[in-house]
């Protein structure tokens, strides 16, 4: 067992990914913002990697932070009443030091982002072609002609049948399945080494979530792109990660090998997460699910986050939890080395 100690003083260059390093660093990072009263945390030392090419998931209910760390990656958060400390580590520089201008560089080129809800996303006055080609136009110098025809390229690269005809229409036009086909076509068609899809799949049925989930896999190893997928949907998470992180409050509560972490959770929250699953054997009965809520970013409780809702806690978790090193994984949890929770067959 041991301490997790971030060591931010080296500069690491993602864009050597052929010496084996890590495409993606975020480390330490912190987020608050400002009531116009006072300042509330609501991110806590969040510190995981993505490698070249690989898929991670990030889990974990409502309110925990898993958009909000999207968002800070990308730059999205307000200026003003926000603050970041930490490090966010890609392609030779820091994100968080970046300004408005250096981050435009960033998004869409090399960062793509797939948004949980594509009618939010996407335009409702423009047409889908055209918008798509001006975020070809907005990083590459080419003509309207050839941006339009990367972006009936795109359309078709995801599986859109006539893409052409797609291009000419308008998003309210579309079925579900196909707006958020159309966010895809429009975070990859700049060829982004990342691409974060924040809850891609909630609002869709079961069958066409299997479609995007497919879609997304087939497109990262064709491209190489690597994938920060966000969800609240373990099902999928181990159907499509190889590594997973769960975040509760804020704070990474535990991170490793997706197999490993649902067969052996060391976490009593991923452990709560994975007993709420549907289950042959809850087909008769209701179905487990863990009591209280997230708290407030106004109310965090001292010591372990998770304590008051957690059915293990004992007095040393009145004390604050840092990550505990188990290997390949970690697990903020005093507990974790002696805990044996019980996993799921997902």
């Amino acid at each position: 067992m041991t301490h997790v100690e971030t060591n931010t003083s080296s500069p690491v260059h993602a864009k050597s990914s052929a010496r084996g390093e890590r495409l993606l660093e975020v480390r330490d990072l912190s987020v608050s913002f400002n009531d116009g009263n006072d300042w509330f945390e609501v991110l806590n030392k969040v510190s995981f990697d993505v490698k070249p090419g690989e898929t991670v998931g990030v889990v974990g209910e409502s309110g925990c932070g898993k958009s909000l760390t999207a968002l800070s990656i990308l730059g999205l958060l307000p200026r003003r009443g926000c603050r970041r400390t930490g490090q966010i580590l890609f392609d030779g520089g820091d994100l968080v030091a970046f300004g408005e201008g250096d981050m435009r560089k960033v998004r869409g080129r090399k960062i793509g982002m797939i948004f949980q809800e594509p009618m939010s996303a996407l335009d409702p006055v423009f047409t889908v072609g055209y918008q798509i080609t001006e975020t070809v136009r907005a990083h590459f110098k080419v003509s309207s002609r050839e941006a339009h025809e990367r972006a009936v390229a795109a359309l078709a690269a995801v599986g859109i049948p006539s893409p052409s005809n797609c291009a000419a229409m308008y998003p309210m036009s579309l079925s579900g399945g196909m707006r958020q086909r159309v966010m895809i076509a429009m975070a990859l068609v700049c060829e982004p080494q990342l691409l974060i899809a924040d809850e891609p799949t909630t609002a869709l049925d079961v069958t066409i979530q299997a479609q995007i989930m497919d879609l997304l896999e087939e497109l990262s190893q064709r491209t190489g792109t690597a994938l920060l997928f966000i969800t609240h949907n373990l099902g999928l998470v181990a159907e499509s990660c190889s590594r997973m992180l769960t975040m509760y409050a804020g704070q990474v509560v535990e991170n490793g090998p997706v197999d490993e972490i649902l067969s052996r959770p060391l976490h009593p929250y991923t452990a709560g997460l994975l007993g709420s699953l549907p289950q042959a054997k809850h087909r008769k009965s209701k179905l487990p699910s863990i009591p209280g809520r997230v708290p407030s970013p106004r109310d965090m409780p001292a010591g372990c986050r998770f304590a008051p809702r957690c059915t293990y806690v004992e007095a040393g978790c009145r004390m604050s939890q840092q990550l505990v090193g188990h290997g390949a994984r970690h697990a903020r949890c005093w507990r974790s080395d002696t805990l044996v929770l019980p996993g799921a067959a997902v």
